[in-house]
C-alpha cells in the first residue's frame, strides 16, 4: 500500500485493489480462492478488508514471479488452512527445480565449452562420403562410444543422418556431428535422451553453437530474476506469517 496502515483500520475492496493496481472483481476472486482470508461483512453485505488482508495479498503478489500463479495459489491456501508445512514443501519444490534449472544451464555451458572443432577424418576410397559428411563408423570412434548409441540418438531425434545414395550408410553432416558430440557430453552428465533433445532442439533453432549463446545469457538471466524473486516472496510470506501471529 502506499500509507501505513493502522492494525484496525477496515478497508473497502477498491482501497485493497487501488493499491496493487488490480481491479476490485480480482480481489474478490483471490478471497474466493483463498488466497485471501475471509472478509468481514457489513450489515448491508459488504465485503470489509484490513491491512491483514493487505498484507495476504503482498505475499501472494510477491510469491507468483517466484513460484508461478498455480504454486503461489497453492502456498496461500495451505496457510489459510493451517497447513504451514504443506506451504514449505511447495516452496522447497520450487528451489528444488530452480536448482535442478540451474545445474541443466551449468551442463549446457559446460558442454559447448568442451566442443572443440572436429578434427578431419581421414579419407577412406571404399567408404568415404561425399565431402561435409562422414559414415556412422568414425564418428562412433570419435567419440568413443558404440554405432548402436549413434543409432539410438537417431532414434530419440538427436541426430538426423541422410543416406548415401550409393551404399545406404548414415552420413553425418557438420551439424549431426556437432548434435552427437553435444548429446554425447551432455549423456555424460547423466542428461537423459528426452531432455537432450531439448537442448539440441534449441541448438538448431537459433542456426547453431554460437547464437544459442544469446539464448544462454538469457535463459541465466532468467534464472537470476526467478532467484530473486524468491527471496521477495520469501520476505513478504514471513511478513504475513508474523502479523497473523
Amino acid at each position: 500500500m502506499g500509507r501505513n496502515l493502522q492494525s484496525g483500520e477496515k478497508l473497502r475492496p477498491v482501497d485493497l485493489a487501488r493499491g496493487h493496481g488490480l481491479s476490485t472483481q480480482a480481489v474478490r476472486n483471490y478471497e474466493e480462492a483463498g488466497i485471501l482470508p475471509a472478509a468481514a461483512r457489513t450489515p448491508h453485505g459488504y465485503r470489509t478488508y484490513t491491512p491483514l488482508h493487505a498484507a495476504a495479498l503482498r505475499a501472494f503478489l510477491a510469491l507468483v514471479p517466484a513460484h508461478g500463479h498455480r504454486t503461489a495459489t497453492a502456498i496461500m491456501r495451505a496457510v489459510h488452512h493451517g497447513a504451514a508445512d504443506e506451504a514449505f514443501r511447495l516452496i522447497d519444490e520450487s528451489h528444488a527445480q530452480l536448482l535442478a534449472d540451474r545445474q541443466t544451464l551449468k551442463a549446457v555451458e559446460s558442454a559447448l565449452r568442451d566442443l572443440a572443432p572436429s578434427p578431419p577424418t581421414v579419407p577412406e576410397p571404399a567408404t568415404t562420403p561425399r565431402p561435409g559428411g562422414t559414415f556412422i563408423g568414425p564418428l562412433a570412434r570419435q567419440l568413443g562410444i558404440r554405432p548402436a548409441t549413434l543409432r539410438k540418438w537417431e532414434r530419440a531425434g538427436l541426430v538426423h543422418p541422410r543416406r548415401d545414395p550409393l551404399t545406404g550408410y548414415r552420413v553425418y553432416d557438420d551439424a549431426d556431428v556437432r548434435d552427437a558430440r553435444l548429446a554425447h557430453q551432455l549423456r555424460r552428465g547423466g542428461y537423459l535422451l528426452e531432455q537432450i533433445a531439448s537442448v539440441i532442439a534449441q541448438v538448431r533453432s537459433a542456426g547453431g553453437l554460437e547464437p544459442l549463446q544469446g539464448t544462454l545469457r538469457d535463459w541465466h538471466d532468467r534464472l537470476s530474476v526467478r532467484g530473486r524473486a524468491m527471496l521477495a516472496g520469501a520476505a513478504e510470506l514471513e511478513a504475513y506469517l508474523r502479523q497473523r501471529g
